[in-house]
């Protein structure tokens, strides 16, 4: 968390300022990188204020792929992505339970449909102008396909996601090659960068315009910045506010990994300026290791993708309940399960169990992952020789943590249910067809299927029987957020609208510290990154053309 603590956000009137700016932005990750960078690149003074002793946000921790519809590449070696049919999978993704493929919306809001074809519309011509200008050069990424991809709506399943230039061979650390490439351009470029600032609150004139905001740093003195046009704010989300998720998520979540500054700083600011907020129930979603929620480890990494074909999700009776292989957003769904008959949620905690093999042929510290090599922090395995000792190891670390999930309990018959459990997915995995859950038959499961042994193999490369001998390999799981995406209301310009759907004057709001239309909806690999780089090329431009007071 931070450690300059929250004070009150009511907007606050002033005339003297300790420093002054065309543009003031309020967050040093993706979004407000760019939305500095494209700001001055039209010659405004800029300055970036970011809470945290360093820049990069959650951004940092993120493979940053990042999806852009239509992009240079696409029309290059001729992929067709007319915008009716992008907005038209982007519609049946967000708001399936309202999509209708003839509506002139789709059936979606007209907010909702702007916002989608303002994605389209901008997000090649802003990554453009960051690579051009040196500041986040890129690979286009041809394979790797969109997590709907089978969907009949996509009709360019692959070739929307891109990656940064320099990023590593397996696409992980995309994140620090961005805010490396993108702070490095935003210092040489004149952007005024300072670190330790937590903006507490607006400035406004007398008539309710926003010009400026006051701060506080890390020693604890207060700083004043005017801004002559506006204030973009790009402060990231609510995951590690606990009672804003509490109240505002529709799912228990324990935790996440977003950067430990998002505490939703931009809720509480926005509101009090007068902004209406939206979509406040919904999170990009990922299933991460428990016990580093619970122990509130900074380190935490969302698992994108869960390596082992010779491993399984159990619940607490021993029996498999889901797809192991679905893309992060859908897997961490099933632990939200809900039971009506005992008002519980019975899969929010799940056992991945693995055997010698996947430990040995699958284990990476990339993307989250819960195999882990020898020697790196395992603190979250769970051994044993035997099923037996597994599973009374397993029951002791659920008691361990008992009064914190619920009190749930292992059953008394886990291990023989999950003997039972392993023999019908051996079976699956011999033939090639998971009967219970079709693991390994969409292309987003194998791309996210993570190293495994080349030999021997089965048919389905997701799916590898489980040893008939040990030693065998336990993590505790639960479904958490890469950070929340409701907040304030933005038109496609990045303007903050009030109740009334009126642009506050002065304020904008870029990525997840504003509500997202995506609504439930992950689309693909990048579906975060890409939109923030519209969205925050929009906003600089829209704040650009604001009268300088």
């Amino acid at each position: 968390m931070s450690t300059i603590l929250r004070k009150s956000a009511l907007p606050a009137k002033r005339s003297a300022f300790d420093v002054e700016a065309d543009i003031v932005v309020v967050g040093g990750g993706a979004a407000g990188l760019a939305s500095a960078l494209f700001a001055r690149w039209q010659g405004n003074e800029v300055v970036l204020l970011e809470k945290a002793d360093e820049l990069g946000g959650t951004t940092r921790k993120a493979a940053f792929w990042y999806w852009v519809p239509n992009n240079r590449h696409m029309q290059e070696i001729g992929v067709e992505d007319r915008k009716e049919d992008c907005i038209r999978y982007m519609a049946r993704l967000a708001r399936p339970e309202t999509y209708d493929p003839d509506h002139p919306t789709f059936g979606m809001s007209r907010w909702e449909y702007d916002s989608f074809a303002a994605i389209y519309d901008n997000a090649s011509p802003a990554t453009e102008l960051l690579a051009e200008k040196g500041a986040l050069e890129y690979r286009h990424c041809d394979f790797v396909p969109d997590y709907w991809a089978e969907l009949p709506e996509d009709k360019a399943p692959k070739g929307r996601v891109l990656l940064p230039k320099d990023a590593r061979e397996s696409m992980s650390d995309g994140g620090e090659v961005a805010i490396r490439t993108m702070s490095a351009k935003a210092r040489a470029d004149g952007v005024d960068i300072r670190t330790g600032h937590r903006v507490q609150r607006t400035n406004v004139d007398e008539n309710g315009a926003v010009i400026g905001v006051e701060a506080d740093t890390a020693l604890g003195e207060p700083v004043a910045f005017k801004a002559r046009k506006a204030v973009i704010f790009a402060s990231g989300g609510f995951t590690h506010d606990v009672g804003m998720r509490k109240n505002f998520l529709s799912v228990p979540v324990f935790g996440g990994c977003a950067a430990r500054t998002n505490e939703g700083d931009f809720v509480n600011i926005g509101a009090a300026a007068g902004a209406e907020l939206r979509n406040m129930n919904y999170a990009w979603m990922c299933p991460i290791v428990l016990e580093k929620a619970l122990n509130d480890d900074p380190s935490l990494i969302g698992t994108f993708s869960p390596s082992g074909d010779s491993m399984i999700y159990v619940d607490r009776n021993g029996r498999r309940v889901t797809n192991e292989k679905l893309a992060y957003n859908e897997s961490a769904q099933a632990f939200f399960t809900w039971d009506p008959t005992k008002s519980e949620y019975p899969n929010l905690v799940l056992i991945a169990i693995w055997d010698s093999r996947s430990q040995q042929y699958s284990a990476s510290d990339e993307y989250g992952r819960f195999i882990v090599p020898e020697g790196r922090d395992d603190g979250h395995v769970i051994k044993g020789d035997t099923l037996a000792e597994l599973t009374n190891s397993i029951r002791a670390r659920f008691k361990k943590y008992a009064n914190r999930i619920g009190n749930m309990k292992i059953a008394d018959d886990f291990e023989e249910t999950l003997k039972s459990t392993i023999r019908r997915f051996n079976k699956f995995a011999m033939e090639g067809k998971d009967l219970d859950f079709n693991r390994g038959e969409r292309q987003v499961e194998l791309l996210f299927n993570g190293p495994a042994a080349e030999s021997p193999a089965m048919p389905n490369p997701t799916m590898y029987p489980i040893s008939d001998g040990g030693p065998y390999y336990a993590a505790l799981l639960t479904g958490g957020s890469l950070d929340t995406k409701g907040g304030p209301v933005t038109n496609p310009d990045g303007q903050v609208l009030d109740h009334t759907g009126r642009p506050i004057p002065g304020l904008y709001g870029v990525g997840n510290c504003v509500a997202s239309a995506s609504a439930r909806a992950y689309w693909a690999g990048g579906a975060t990154l890409g939109p923030i780089l519209a969205f925050a090329y929009l906003a600089a431009k829209a704040a650009n053309t604001e009268p300088s007071a």
